[in-house]
């Protein structure tokens, strides 16, 4: 049974893409990046629907250019993002079959104090009647 690290063993074997996918990961999911793309919506569509003609550069009721670069993200954060959760999901792998053998370490400790607390008793007991 060897007990790790897990930490320093995923980041190890991490290469820089895998990093960048986790970052993303990590920022994608937050509330955040959920306003940035909530304000940046409102701001663009609210543009086009109320400034004046010349100034509008995505006309409603199409926004032809919004929907464009709206499915571009999600096209390439779709794979970034699984990728990224594959890798979260491959550190949990790692830290449970650690915690497995810490558990493993431990029961086989406890028994060992356990058979000792009970030669102690017997000692006692031994001790008492004499």
């Amino acid at each position: 049974m060897n007990i790790r690290n897990t930490n320093k063993l995923f980041k190890e074997e991490l290469k820089k893409t895998d990093k960048f996918a986790i970052w993303i990961t990590s920022k994608i999911g937050t509330i955040g990046f959920f306003l940035i793309i909530f304000l940046w919506t409102i701001l663009w569509l609210s543009w086009n629907i109320f400034a004046t003609k010349e100034l509008r550069f995505d006309p409603y009721p199409a926004f032809v250019l919004w929907l464009f670069l709206s499915n571009m993200i999600q096209i390439f954060l779709m794979p970034l993002l699984r990728v990224g959760q594959n890798l979260q999901g491959k550190r949990a792998e790692i830290r449970a079959e650690n915690d497995y053998f810490v558990n493993v370490k431990a029961e086989g400790e406890v028994a060992s104090l356990m058979q000792e607390v009970q030669e102690l008793k017997k000692m006692v007991a031994t001790l008492q009647k004499n």
